[in-house]
């Protein structure tokens, strides 16, 4: 009778539609719905996940709006849908619970707490189906589920620009630009795990908050004309796409590097010039894996890293978080509680 019960409460559930963040045309915050969607079911490889938090990231909005910037414009809207989304579902950063897992997954099991990324959208929704060997991994303990969804998206794009492709070194001047936002407020952290000298970029309003981050200094882009800042730097991460690379060369060391997460043309030329130029600047995209997310979570344990929230809000309440998101002004993540209708 007991296995009974249960294989009908699991039938009744794979016959129930969930709820999921939906849209259906690009533009502003207002196309979001919320809709009842077919629950997912994990393939052989797959792990689904009951979800208790996702997030809006910079890249949710972009996709959202259709707002890519620069020459990304037209390769993103024949990825992701010349006149209306081909995805209609939101949401690309998780937390939650193991349901079930494929007949093939191994690395985890039921009951689990994990998080990630799911490679093409739809993690806002009350389940969410991955691959085991995409960027999913247990929650560190001690961690919320709010706090392991502001994890991904920023700590994996801080992480991968620093130690991998700016081999980050103790010691070096680093100055990041937008300390106190989705990506920077990592970026300081990481950053300074790595014993380098860090000055943040930000408004005047978060000058605390960004030497809480661990900053040895700080900058007030509203007081202070970048082009002015006295001393040289061995790097510069900038997050907000404000730094020019002619600029970033008054800034650097001979022998200094420039890494913009925004690419625009005038990126791509200053780095065909590399050669010629003792300052460099180096363009690339990171992406999201396993063994990255679990060095997020090396850094979690060891207290080198914690997760920072600006805000949190029900899923009903999502397109205000977009809102928020959009302005570009929020300090840390933006959280959207799966089960929760108001925001917080």
């Amino acid at each position: 009778m007991r296995h009974f019960l249960r294989d009908a409460i699991v039938q009744n559930r794979r016959a129930s539609p969930v709820k999921a963040l939906t849209y259906n045309r690009y533009g502003p915050p207002e196309v979001i719905q919320v809709s009842e969607v077919p629950r997912p079911e994990p393939k052989p490889y797959e792990v689904l996940v009951r979800v208790h938090a996702s997030a809006v990231n910079t890249s949710d909005w972009r996709i959202r709006a259709a707002a890519f910037p620069g020459i990304t414009a037209l390769p993103a809207r024949l990825i992701f849908g010349l006149c209306r989304p081909r995805n209609q579902r939101l949401g690309s950063e998780f937390a939650g619970v193991v349901e079930t897992v494929g007949s093939q997954v191994s690395r985890f099991s039921p009951d689990q707490r994990v998080f990630g990324m799911t490679p093409k959208g739809s993690a806002t929704a009350e389940y969410v189906a991955i691959s085991e060997s995409g960027a999913v991994a247990e929650i560190p303990e001690g961690l919320s589920f709010n706090e392991a969804a502001a994890l991904p998206f920023g700590g994996l794009a801080a992480l991968v620009f620093l130690e991998q492709f700016a081999a980050l070194r103790a010691d070096q001047h680093v100055l990041i630009v937008g300390a106190s936002g989705g990506v920077g407020s990592y970026a300081v952290q990481i950053a300074k795990a790595g014993s380098a000298h860090v000055t943040g970029v930000s408004g005047p309003d978060n000058q605390d908050f960004v030497k809480g981050l661990g900053a040895d200094h700080t900058v007030n882009y509203q007081a202070t004309d970048l082009g002015s800042i006295n001393g040289r730097f061995d790097l510069i991460l900038d997050t907000v796409g404000v730094v020019s690379p002619r600029l970033s060369r008054h800034l650097l060391h001979p022998g200094g590097l420039f890494l913009p997460l925004n690419i625009g043309l005038r990126e791509m030329g200053a780095a065909l010039l590399n050669p010629l130029r003792s300052r460099k600047i180096r363009l690339g995209v990171n992406s999201n894996t396993a063994n990255d997310l679990e060095r997020l979570v090396e850094l979690v344990r060891a207290g080198s890293l914690r997760p920072v929230i600006d805000s949190v809000f029900g899923m009903q309440a999502a397109a205000a978080a977009h809102y928020l998101v959009e302005r570009r002004h929020r300090t840390g993540a933006v959280i959207l509680e799966v089960e929760r209708a108001e925001p917080a």
